[in-house]
């Protein structure tokens, strides 16, 4: 009888570090700039547009712009980061505050696999229209 007690504790417990690994393994970690440039994985970043910086290639399909770090998105210093993305551009793009990217850095720039805007709420300013 304790042989199979045995038995069924290692399974569990195989199947517990299974989990865990799978789980760990399909987290997503958001990182800074330099972070992002140097992630060997998909990786998430947040940060500004640079709206004056934004080309979108009809033909293939794709979405080019420069994001700012949230850090000191005003200073000329701010950190910047090309991104890429493939795909349909979000509709509430242009009125973004800010974007989350998901993806992994290449030669060209940072490939977004998701694109995350963040738009100031409809609610704001309301007040001032009393």
């Amino acid at each position: 009888m304790k042989t199979k007690i045995i038995i069924g504790l290692i399974i569990v417990l195989v199947f517990a570090v299974w989990g865990v690994t799978a789980f760990l393994d399909t987290t997503i970690k958001y990182v800074t700039f330099a972070e992002a440039k140097a992630a060997q994985k998909t990786v998430q970043v947040a940060g500004k547009i640079d709206f004056g910086s934004i080309n979108y290639d009809n033909q293939k399909g794709c979405l080019t712009f420069t994001m700012i770090d949230m850090k000191n998105p005003d200073t000329l210093s701010a950190e910047r980061m090309e991104i890429i993305y493939y795909g349909v551009v979000p509709s509430n793009f242009d009125h973004a505050t800010s974007v989350l990217v998901r993806g992994k850095p290449s030669s060209d720039g940072f490939i977004a696999e998701q694109l995350l805007v963040k738009c100031p709420s409809k609610y704001q300013g309301l007040e001032d229209n009393t």
